[in-house]
Parts: C-alpha cells; structure tokens; sequence
C-alpha cells in the first residue's frame, strides 16, 4: 500500500481521514505534531497555514509515496497556489472532504485543486465513508518499480517515476528491468 502524506488547513478533516482510512471510529484529535505510520502522515494544518512551517510539508514529502492536499468542501479560501506541485517529487492528489456541508462548494474547491497540479481528485465523506473505498483502490495500487537508468531516461523525457512512457516510446535497449538488478 502506498504511503500517503496528508497537508491542508486545520480542520480540513485529515486527522479523521486517517481514522477512516485505517476504519476506525472517528474521535476528534487535535494534531500537535507531524504523525507518521506504516501508511500515513499527517501533518499539523499549521504547516499548511504559516509561510515558516510550509517548507516542512516538501520535507515531509520525501518519505512518502504520494501527497495530498485535503481541503474542505466548505472551505472559505484556498491555502495552495497554482502549480505548488513544482516542490513535490511525487504524485499529488486532492481529497475534498465534508462533501455533506450545506455550505459545500465542491466545484470551486475542485477547481483550486485543479490549479494546484492535483492528478487525481477524490470526494469523500469521513463520517460515512462515502468514497473511502475509492481512495484506498487507489492507495493499494502497486508503485512502478524502476532501475535507476529507467529512471534517468524518464527524466530525460521529462517525465516522473510515475507518468506512463509515451506511446511507442520504450527504454532504451540493455535497460535493466528492477526484478533483474537483485
């Protein structure tokens, strides 16, 4: 299962989004500290919030295998600028939550996660697990496993790990595949 990294503001539900996740009953737990675990980080909405503390989401990120950006469907502001991708090394996600406010606006929060270079987007509900099983799909999805050198040819393609090689594009011949560099 990927390891997923959750920012956002305080309140934006990442604590219960992990409670869920895991199937736990949801109890409110106020995130002093970044949380780590076999599958998740969880992250003070403070660091989303303050300019000082930002730059610990990019480290916080490194020990992932995925980033998201957990907003609110009821949000009144966005934290995250266009393209805030561009300090994440690794695939980034957006999870709106509280998708059964009556002060929802899951279109506009859609659309700052759109903005922010999110690849995928989930709507989910925490208290009744609405799009869950979705995101742990998601989640239990293998990590493409690659050798350096495929590594180093996707990155002259300008490519991430994970982006798919164009079609008909393929490694160069003598390119070892990862089960062979054991």
């Amino acid at each position: 299962m990927k390891k997923i990294f959750l920012m956002g503001r305080s309140e934006a539900g990442k604590t219960s989004l992990t409670q869920a996740l895991k199937g736990e009953e949801l109890h409110y737990v106020k995130t002093q500290y970044t949380t780590t675990d076999e599958d998740t980080i969880d992250s003070p909405g403070e660091y989303a919030e303050s300019k000082r503390f930002s730059v610990g989401l990019a480290c916080f990120s490194f020990e992932a295998d995925v980033v998201a950006i957990v907003q609110a469907a009821d949000e009144p502001f966005n934290l995250f600028g266009a393209s805030c991708k561009c300090f994440i090394l690794r695939p980034l996600i957006g999870i709106i939550t509280k998708i059964d406010s009556p002060y929802a606006n899951v279109e506009m929060v859609k659309q700052w996660m759109i903005n922010a270079g999110c690849e995928r987007i989930f709507l989910v509900n925490n208290v009744t697990r609405e799009g869950i099983d979705e995101l742990m799909e998601y989640l239990q999805e293998d990590i493409p496993q690659l050798t350096m050198e495929q590594a180093r040819f996707k990155q002259s393609l300008g490519l991430n790990d994970w982006d798919p090689l164009p079609d008909g594009v393929e490694y160069p011949k003598g390119t070892r595949c990862p089960e062979e560099s054991v």
